[in-house]
């Protein structure tokens, strides 16, 4: 039996890392600058995450939901108290499309309605209702074809209107991400956020904010959307949740009515995903993460906003995109041959994303920022 092709691959095999650095087969040295979409939160083989993954693996590494898992409570507890949603409810699953489907679920019961606003240039996974509600025609099969969504411009609050009072007696909720991400990083601002999520209690629908790649303290709030002060009914949390284990969540509010069978899972919540996520959550605290995102992050934006040859800097924390002339398939070959340095790329071909592990440090950005104005200067 084959691989199934379906992943376009760089020609690196890697076996080792540490903190931002990754090791190839060949012994060559990496500075990861993409932390495999944003999934690497505390750095590759954090000390105190393996550690906790060991310690418990050494003892029960699985078993079903069906029986007591103190570990599931105390996860709920530190991300309730760290996030500022600790009167939600969190229900656990394994990946972020995972929790999409079920918060879209909830939504839906909640309302007893099936419509949802949804955001050009959003994404929001590959399965049935998530690849629905992504703006993406090319992973969508005809099965996940459905009217069910509506598209709206990002930032269009006419538009949005428009769709809120032709559809609000069927729509169940709004679901937006924190700050797109592989849209190319675009947030929205305060002003629309509020408006969203004042439409949504003027019908009762659901306010879901994706957060699933800028959480976890990735734009120097624990969530994107936090820096709008708003609040969400449903959140989705995924990637750094687990730093490279699966794991996911759905956090969702008090007054949402949840029984038992309404939701499932055969693996999440498990005793392994849960010590991971609880060292996650460790780690961002005792080592300031956050913060440390959001100042490492400023100290990126700005100078990178100097270097000629960059079209534009968007971004927040260690949320960042970069718009270019050429191709960022052709700078970012370069980064990687060059100066080993790996970057992601975005719906645009003209633009590169950087989602670095949040423990950054300056000598790193330094690196970063110097190899990749050499770059420039050589095209």
């Amino acid at each position: 039996m084959e691989l199934a092709d379906v992943y376009p691959l760089l020609d690196i095999e890697l076996v080792k890392g540490e903190g931002l650095d990754l090791w190839d087969a060949k012994g060559t040295q990496y500075l990861d600058f993409y932390g495999g979409h944003a999934v690497i939160s505390i750095g590759h083989s954090h000390p105190h995450y393996i550690k906790s993954i060991s310690k418990q693996l050494e003892a029960l590494g699985y078993y079903s939901n069906s029986v007591q898992n103190p570990l599931q409570k105390k996860l709920a507890q530190m991300l309730g108290s760290q996030s500022g949603y600790d009167s939600h409810r969190l229900f656990l699953c394994n990946s972020g499309a995972e929790a999409i489907e079920n918060a879209l679920k909830v939504a839906s019961f909640h309302t007893g309605k099936r419509k949802f606003i949804v955001f050009q240039g959003g994404f929001h996974g590959r399965t049935s209702a998530a690849v629905a509600a992504t703006d993406d025609s090319f992973i969508q099969a005809p099965l996940n074809k459905s009217e069910d969504f509506l598209m709206c411009p990002l930032e269009d609050k006419q538009a949005f209107d428009r769709l809120f009072q032709d559809n609000k007696s069927q729509l169940a909720g709004v679901l937006i991400e924190g700050i797109q991400g592989i849209g190319g990083i675009f947030e929205p601002s305060k002003e629309f956020m509020e408006h969203l999520s004042k439409r949504c209690r003027e019908v009762g629908a659901v306010f879901i904010c994706d957060e699933i790649q800028s959480g976890y303290g990735r734009t120097g709030t624990f969530f994107a959307h936090q820096h709008h002060g708003v609040k969400a009914d449903i959140v989705t949390v995924a990637k750094g949740m687990g730093n490279g284990f699966p794991i996911a969540g759905v956090l969702i509010a008090p007054d949402i009515a949840l029984w038992q069978k309404m939701l499932g899972t055969t693996f999440g919540g498990n005793h392994l995903a849960c010590s991971a996520a609880i060292a996650v959550l460790d780690v961002l605290k005792d080592e300031n993460l956050e913060e440390n995102a959001k100042q490492q992050g400023a100290y990126l934006i700005e100078a990178l906003s100097k270097i000629n040859g960059i079209k534009a800097v968007r971004g927040r924390g260690l949320m960042i995109a970069l718009d270019f002339e050429v191709p960022s398939k052709v700078i970012a070959q370069q980064l990687r041959s060059s100066y080993a340095i790996l970057v992601g790329s975005a719906t645009h071909p003209h633009t590169m994303r950087l989602l670095p592990s949040l423990t950054i440090t300056r000598a790193q950005s330094d690196y970063f920022i110097n190899s990749l104005e050499k770059v420039l200067r050589a095209l």
